[in-house]
Protein backbone atom coordinates (compact mmCIF):
# COMPACT_ATOMS: atom_id res chain seq x y z
CA UNK A 1 0.00 0.00 0.00
CA UNK A 2 1.15 3.13 -0.86
CA UNK A 3 1.83 5.79 1.90
CA UNK A 4 1.39 9.75 1.35
CA UNK A 5 3.20 11.62 3.79
CA UNK A 6 1.54 15.09 4.61
CA UNK A 7 3.39 18.16 6.37
CA UNK A 8 0.07 20.07 7.51
CA UNK A 9 -2.97 18.94 9.13
CA UNK A 10 -5.10 22.03 8.10
CA UNK A 11 -8.13 22.67 6.35
CA UNK A 12 -6.21 21.44 3.09
CA UNK A 13 -3.75 18.60 4.60
CA UNK A 14 -7.10 16.87 6.63
CA UNK A 15 -8.99 17.24 3.25
CA UNK A 16 -6.48 15.36 0.93
CA UNK A 17 -5.90 12.97 4.15
CA UNK A 18 -9.56 12.11 4.21
CA UNK A 19 -9.58 11.68 0.22
CA UNK A 20 -6.12 9.76 0.00
CA UNK A 21 -7.66 6.66 2.53
CA UNK A 22 -10.85 6.54 0.71
CA UNK A 23 -8.85 5.53 -2.49
CA UNK A 24 -6.48 3.21 -0.78
CA UNK A 25 -3.94 5.02 0.58
CA UNK A 26 -1.57 5.07 3.85
CA UNK A 27 -1.49 8.39 5.43
CA UNK A 28 1.64 9.84 8.13
CA UNK A 29 0.46 13.16 8.54
CA UNK A 30 2.50 16.31 10.52
CA UNK A 31 1.37 19.68 12.04
CA UNK A 32 3.31 22.12 13.22
CA UNK A 33 3.24 21.29 17.11
CA UNK A 34 3.56 17.63 18.42
CA UNK A 35 1.97 14.07 16.66
CA UNK A 36 -0.09 13.92 20.18
CA UNK A 37 -2.12 17.17 19.35
CA UNK A 38 -3.83 15.31 16.46
CA UNK A 39 -5.62 12.57 17.92
CA UNK A 40 -8.66 14.14 16.95
CA UNK A 41 -7.78 13.75 13.70
CA UNK A 42 -6.54 10.06 13.99
CA UNK A 43 -9.65 8.94 15.35
CA UNK A 44 -11.10 10.32 12.09
CA UNK A 45 -9.63 9.02 9.35
CA UNK A 46 -8.99 5.38 10.92
CA UNK A 47 -6.27 3.01 11.00
CA UNK A 48 -4.26 3.71 7.39
CA UNK A 49 -3.86 6.84 9.05
CA UNK A 50 -0.91 8.01 12.05
CA UNK A 51 0.27 11.27 12.84
CA UNK A 52 4.06 12.07 13.42
CA UNK A 53 6.82 14.99 12.92
CA UNK A 54 7.19 16.86 9.77
CA UNK A 55 10.86 14.65 9.39
CA UNK A 56 8.79 11.24 9.76
CA UNK A 57 5.87 11.94 7.36
CA UNK A 58 8.77 13.14 4.83
CA UNK A 59 10.68 9.90 5.31
CA UNK A 60 8.08 7.60 5.40
CA UNK A 61 5.95 9.15 2.28
CA UNK A 62 6.44 7.30 -0.92
CA UNK A 63 5.50 10.82 -1.98
CA UNK A 64 4.49 13.77 0.30
CA UNK A 65 1.98 16.38 0.30
CA UNK A 66 3.13 19.94 2.17
CA UNK A 67 0.17 21.72 2.86
CA UNK A 68 1.99 24.92 4.79
CA UNK A 69 2.76 27.78 3.53
CA UNK A 70 6.43 28.61 2.12
CA UNK A 71 8.83 30.67 4.38
CA UNK A 72 11.62 32.65 2.78
CA UNK A 73 14.05 30.62 5.76
CA UNK A 74 13.64 26.90 4.21
CA UNK A 75 11.40 24.99 7.06
CA UNK A 76 11.22 22.01 5.28
CA UNK A 77 12.97 18.70 5.77
CA UNK A 78 15.40 18.63 3.51
CA UNK A 79 17.13 15.58 3.84
CA UNK A 80 13.86 13.37 4.33
CA UNK A 81 12.16 14.64 1.42
CA UNK A 82 15.69 13.63 -0.82
CA UNK A 83 15.04 12.08 -3.78
CA UNK A 84 11.24 12.66 -3.74
CA UNK A 85 8.23 13.78 -5.24
CA UNK A 86 6.87 16.80 -3.25
CA UNK A 87 3.33 18.25 -4.06
CA UNK A 88 2.88 21.79 -2.51
CA UNK A 89 -0.31 23.25 -2.55
CA UNK A 90 0.89 26.37 -1.35
CA UNK A 91 -0.42 29.99 -2.66
CA UNK A 92 1.77 32.72 -2.10
CA UNK A 93 -0.45 35.33 -0.24
CA UNK A 94 1.22 38.56 0.65
CA UNK A 95 -1.58 39.76 3.46
CA UNK A 96 -0.52 36.47 4.96
CA UNK A 97 3.39 35.97 3.96
CA UNK A 98 4.51 39.10 3.70
CA UNK A 99 5.92 40.41 0.06
CA UNK A 100 8.65 38.86 -1.55
CA UNK A 101 10.90 40.88 -3.78
CA UNK A 102 11.96 37.95 -5.74
CA UNK A 103 7.76 36.97 -6.34
CA UNK A 104 6.49 40.70 -6.09
CA UNK A 105 9.15 41.21 -9.62
CA UNK A 106 8.04 38.26 -11.46
CA UNK A 107 11.58 37.10 -11.15
CA UNK A 108 10.23 33.65 -9.43
CA UNK A 109 7.20 31.62 -8.56
CA UNK A 110 6.48 30.88 -4.99
CA UNK A 111 7.16 27.07 -6.20
CA UNK A 112 10.24 27.58 -8.02
CA UNK A 113 11.60 29.15 -4.73
CA UNK A 114 10.21 25.85 -2.67
CA UNK A 115 11.98 23.59 -5.48
CA UNK A 116 15.26 25.88 -4.85
CA UNK A 117 14.66 24.96 -1.03
CA UNK A 118 14.18 21.26 -1.86
CA UNK A 119 16.95 20.92 -4.39
CA UNK A 120 17.26 17.33 -4.12
CA UNK A 121 13.57 16.48 -4.60
CA UNK A 122 10.77 17.03 -7.66
CA UNK A 123 8.21 19.88 -6.75
CA UNK A 124 5.12 19.99 -8.60
CA UNK A 125 2.67 22.64 -7.80
CA UNK A 126 -1.03 20.82 -6.87
CA UNK A 127 -4.44 21.39 -5.55
CA UNK A 128 -3.37 25.01 -5.25
CA UNK A 129 -5.88 26.97 -7.74
CA UNK A 130 -8.96 25.94 -5.59
CA UNK A 131 -9.86 27.12 -1.92
CA UNK A 132 -9.97 24.91 0.88
CA UNK A 133 -13.68 24.55 1.83
CA UNK A 134 -14.05 23.77 -1.86
CA UNK A 135 -11.54 21.04 -2.54
CA UNK A 136 -13.94 18.11 -3.11
CA UNK A 137 -17.28 19.79 -3.40
CA UNK A 138 -17.05 19.62 -7.71
CA UNK A 139 -14.70 16.48 -7.39
CA UNK A 140 -16.83 12.86 -10.02
CA UNK A 141 -14.47 9.73 -9.53
CA UNK A 142 -17.29 7.97 -10.54
CA UNK A 143 -18.40 9.94 -13.87
CA UNK A 144 -14.83 11.11 -16.18
CA UNK A 145 -17.22 13.24 -18.61
CA UNK A 146 -17.31 16.90 -18.32
CA UNK A 147 -14.83 16.97 -15.32
CA UNK A 148 -14.04 19.98 -12.79
CA UNK A 149 -10.41 20.54 -13.97
CA UNK A 150 -7.13 21.36 -12.16
CA UNK A 151 -3.45 22.11 -13.04
CA UNK A 152 -0.18 20.65 -11.87
CA UNK A 153 3.04 22.50 -13.35
CA UNK A 154 6.36 20.82 -12.38
CA UNK A 155 10.13 20.65 -13.71
CA UNK A 156 10.35 16.81 -13.84
CA UNK A 157 7.55 14.84 -16.04
CA UNK A 158 7.03 11.67 -13.30
CA UNK A 159 6.03 14.63 -11.03
CA UNK A 160 3.71 15.46 -13.94
CA UNK A 161 2.17 11.94 -14.05
CA UNK A 162 1.71 11.32 -10.28
CA UNK A 163 -0.27 14.44 -9.91
CA UNK A 164 -2.10 12.80 -13.21
CA UNK A 165 -2.82 9.39 -12.20
CA UNK A 166 -3.73 11.25 -8.02
CA UNK A 167 -5.87 13.59 -9.46
CA UNK A 168 -7.67 11.07 -11.66
CA UNK A 169 -8.05 9.08 -8.42
CA UNK A 170 -9.52 11.97 -6.80
CA UNK A 171 -12.18 12.48 -9.79
CA UNK A 172 -10.24 15.63 -11.46
CA UNK A 173 -9.02 15.91 -15.51
CA UNK A 174 -5.77 17.41 -15.20
CA UNK A 175 -3.86 20.75 -17.65
CA UNK A 176 -0.42 20.05 -17.56
CA UNK A 177 1.09 23.78 -16.78
CA UNK A 178 4.24 23.17 -16.55
CA UNK A 179 7.26 24.17 -15.85
CA UNK A 180 7.27 25.89 -12.45
CA UNK A 181 8.26 28.88 -14.05
CA UNK A 182 4.89 29.19 -15.43
CA UNK A 183 3.04 27.72 -12.08
CA UNK A 184 1.95 31.66 -11.29
CA UNK A 185 -0.72 31.27 -13.89
CA UNK A 186 -2.96 29.69 -11.89
CA UNK A 187 -2.20 32.05 -8.71
CA UNK A 188 -4.64 33.67 -6.97
CA UNK A 189 -6.69 36.51 -8.66
CA UNK A 190 -5.77 35.02 -12.01
CA UNK A 191 -8.54 33.86 -14.18
CA UNK A 192 -8.24 29.74 -13.35
CA UNK A 193 -8.28 30.54 -10.05
CA UNK A 194 -11.85 32.81 -10.04
CA UNK A 195 -13.17 29.80 -12.23
CA UNK A 196 -12.65 27.75 -9.41
CA UNK A 197 -15.32 28.46 -7.37
CA UNK A 198 -17.91 27.10 -10.13
CA UNK A 199 -17.50 24.20 -12.46
CA UNK A 200 -13.96 24.52 -15.18
CA UNK A 201 -13.74 21.59 -17.32
CA UNK A 202 -10.37 20.94 -19.08
CA UNK A 203 -10.55 23.26 -21.92
CA UNK A 204 -11.76 26.10 -20.16
CA UNK A 205 -9.22 25.65 -17.97
CA UNK A 206 -6.61 25.68 -20.62
CA UNK A 207 -8.29 29.24 -21.89
CA UNK A 208 -8.06 30.26 -18.42
CA UNK A 209 -4.51 29.62 -17.61
CA UNK A 210 -3.91 31.33 -21.61
CA UNK A 211 -5.52 34.16 -20.27
CA UNK A 212 -3.36 34.85 -17.27
CA UNK A 213 -1.44 38.32 -17.41
CA UNK A 214 1.45 38.68 -13.83
CA UNK A 215 -0.30 41.04 -11.15
CA UNK A 216 2.00 43.00 -9.16
CA UNK A 217 1.64 41.92 -5.73
CA UNK A 218 3.65 44.77 -3.98
CA UNK A 219 1.83 46.15 -1.15
CA UNK A 220 1.71 50.39 -1.28
CA UNK A 221 4.32 51.83 0.87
Amino acid sequence: MTTIGIIGAGEVGSQLACAAIKVGYQVVIANSRAPETLSGLIAELGQTARAATAADAASSGDFVIIAVPLKLINDMPVAELAGKIVLDTNNYMPWRDGNFAVIDTGEKTVHELRQEQLPTSRVAKAFSHIQAPNLFALANPVDPRSRHALSVSSNYPDAVELVTRLYDQFGFDTVDNSPLSESWRSAAGQPAWKAAFQHQTKSELIANLAKAKRISQRQPE
